[in-house]
């Protein structure tokens, strides 16, 4: 089964700019990403996707001087630009990481992608539809390139091509979609990048782990993450007052706006 790992990264965030290429120990937080998902031997392909604006010009150099495949597409019509990107591999199974994840797992993308390789479903998730019970900045959904291919066609809503997988889960009708769920939960603890304390907490992770060895980094697994910051509260507490979800609500907002309920 061939399964492309699309990572979408793009420097125009509202809440952060330029936040996927900010150095942390000599290297942009998106190559520290790319380090640890090519350790994830359930990946046949990586993709970075990026936009068109010419502030992404940085991405698209930086990901293919590393040696990675590139698209660029539309900034706010995602699911556009994650279904183009797809065509460029054509894929059995699309795998939806995103550049404000620059710790993720391998180990958590690979057990998510044998979930879905076990058949069943049409779409597999540890983070939709909320609450995830996995720490924030762990988030993987996949789904099967036919069904990313009929929410392309379908989808109108605002959120539904900014935001890729909503389609899914809000039409149970038409796919068969599973939530994987973490125990204990753990959704208390926060290695996503969107705020300035974000980045302040995921550069004490990499300073931490990565001392001795920064190779190390690229090993770091999810529990050793949630150790160090059980171990550094004052780590921990940096963006603890932030919670999931937020950059949802101005597509949801449009939504209402032109009548979706």
């Amino acid at each position: 089964m061939k399964t492309a790992a699309i990572i979408q990264a793009r420097m125009g965030s509202t809440r952060l700019p330029n936040k996927v290429l900010m150095p942390v120990s000599g290297k942009p937080l998106l190559g520290w990403m790319l380090d640890r998902v090519s350790t994830c031997k359930q990946v046949s392909e990586i993709i970075v996707a990026t936009t068109t604006d010419a502030r992404d010009d940085v991405i698209a150099q930086f990901a293919g001087e590393m040696g990675y495949r590139v698209y660029r597409g539309s900034e706010n019509d995602v699911l556009d630009r994650y279904y183009q990107a797809a065509c460029l591999v054509n894929p059995d199974a699309v795998v939806r990481i995103t550049a404000d994840c620059p710790l993720l797992d391998p180990a958590v993308l690979g057990a998510l992608i044998q979930r879905y390789q076990q058949g069943g479903v049409d779409f597999v998730s540890n983070s939709e539809p909320l609450p995830s019970s996995w720490p924030d900045g762990m988030d993987v959904s996949i789904v099967s390139f036919d069904a990313l291919k009929k929410a392309w066609q379908d989808a109108v809503r605002p959120s539904d091509r900014e935001h890729v997988t909503f389609y899914f889960w809000n039409h149970p009708e038409e796919f068969r979609c599973e939530r994987v769920d973490h125990s204990p939960d753990w959704s208390r603890y926060r290695i996503t990048i969107d705020y300035p304390e974000d980045f302040t907490l995921i550069e004490a992770v990499i300073g931490h782990f990565g001392a001795a060895d920064p190779a190390r980094v690229s090993r770091v697994s999810m529990e050793d993450i949630v150790a160090y910051l059980d171990a550094h509260p004052q780590v921990f507490g940096l963006n603890e007052k932030y919670t999931r979800g937020l950059g949802w609500q101005p597509a949801l907002e449009r939504d209402r706006q032109l009548g979706f309920e």
